[in-house]
């Protein structure tokens, strides 16, 4: 039975993404909570070869839901060497001289998600949000999480929409990403670097390989440093030639030659992430964003999904604690207190790390020694974040909030 304490909430999710599904599992403990999931393609599904997870990302799935745990670790594709199980990336010098779209968790129940609903427009009429989609069609919540990717619908109305707050930045880098069949990859590299996950860094680039679809392919991100403005589509298909023109055997050594050579039909990625912001909420329209949707980063920490993962764990105990629509506000801003500081820093590091591993690293370079300490240890804040104390810290800002 709900506690008469606490007045129904429904809540928009805008994304199913892996942040608006996780949220969606997470809010379900909360029976005066109610969600519907407003996903704008025909299905549920990643795009990507591969999503990684760190450390933090694993824990907070635990703390969500130890079913999202399991499910999780029967379906991840680790190292293939026992003796490599611990080891994040192997490192090595590049230059000469010196799938997995498998689904890792379980779906919310039934009749809780609606596809192909492109949001166009977010207003608040009275006590309710009101979603207007391109088919035509309209809906009402209390609040709405936007969980809608990089290329956000709902965050334009969180800032203004012609602000550069809404728009993403170039980073000035490009990735080259294809699939390369393992079979094919231990012939040409070798059992332990097809089998385990690789990173090869030089002056300007640096290219990781691991196992992806239970061992059975090798996935490969080849990043490059790109001066120019990008134009066009994000994701351009069918550029072999511009990936191994990027990585020329004049300068790299033979492992990277070799890796742009296997790859059949890589995709160039242009590399874009969200500029600082001081809030991830819009009171007025009681919206909220979670995710790439916020706080788009760089991959060179893999920590898009799990920071997500974390907004989850923390944003939905937060509308747990909210006794009426009168506390989501506050709840908004609490989530804020915790996420915005460490969001805008993983951000930050993990754009620094990119310039390190290409050996542009501010006061690093290509110091072997200073390069070595700064690889072992960059990660480890991000990683080894006690989510318990985060959340119980964002819980304390709410109650002080309430009571301001």
């Amino acid at each position: 039975m709900a506690d008469p304490k606490f007045k129904p909430i429904h809540i928009a999710i805008i994304g199913g993404g892996i942040g608006g599904v996780v949220l969606g599992i997470a809010l379900a403990k909360f029976q005066h909570i109610t969600f519907t999931i407003y996903e704008s393609r025909a299905a549920f599904g990643e795009i990507g070869a591969g999503i990684g997870f760190g450390a933090n990302s694993h824990l907070a799935m635990s703390l969500i839901s130890p079913e999202i745990w399991e499910g999780y670790k029967t379906r991840a594709t680790y190292n293939g060497w026992d003796e490599k199980q611990d080891t994040w990336f192997d490192f090595s010098f590049g230059e000469k001289g010196e799938n997995d779209g498998k689904r890792i968790i379980e779906l919310p129940p039934e009749g809780k998600t609606e596809f192909n609903k492109r949001l166009v427009n977010v207003d608040q009429s009275g006590e309710k949000v009101i979603c207007e989609f391109a088919d035509g069609t309209r809906a009402e919540a209390d609040a709405v999480i936007g969980c809608d990717g990089i290329k956000s619908s709902t965050r334009p109305f969180v800032y203004d929409k012609q602000d550069e707050l809404a728009k993403p930045i170039f980073t000035k880098k490009v990735a080259y990403r294809g699939l390369v069949a393992m079979k094919a990859a231990e012939a040409a590299l070798g059992a332990e670097k097809a089998n385990n996950r690789q990173m090869y860094i030089g002056h300007g680039g640096h290219v990781l390989t691991f196992p992806v679809a239970n061992g059975t392919l090798m996935n490969v991100v080849a990043f490059r440093s790109y001066p120019q403005e990008w134009k066009g589509e994000w994701v351009k298909p069918l550029q072999k030639e511009n990936a191994q023109g990027a990585f020329p055997d004049s300068h790299w050594g033979k492992n990277i030659v070799t890796i742009m050579k296997l790859i059949q039909n890589p995709d160039a990625w242009a590399i874009f992430q969200h500029p600082e912001v001081s809030t991830f909420h819009q009171k007025n329209l009681r919206l909220c964003l979670l995710g790439d949707a916020g706080h788009a980063m760089t991959p060179h920490f893999g920590q898009g999904a799990g920071m997500a993962i974390e907004d989850a764990y923390v944003l939905s105990n937060l509308l747990g604690e909210c006794a009426s629509t009168a506390d989501l506000v506050t709840a908004f801003e609490a989530y804020d207190s915790v996420r915005v500081p460490r969001t805008m820093r993983v951000i930050s590091a993990s754009h620094e790390q990119g310039r390190v591993l290409d050996l542009e690293g501010d006061g690093i370079g290509d110091d072997m020694e200073k390069l070595a300490a700064c690889l072992n240890t960059a990660v480890r804040w991000i990683w080894y974040e006690d989510m318990e104390a985060h959340l119980a810290t964002a819980k304390q800002n709410f109650e002080s909030l309430k009571h301001r």
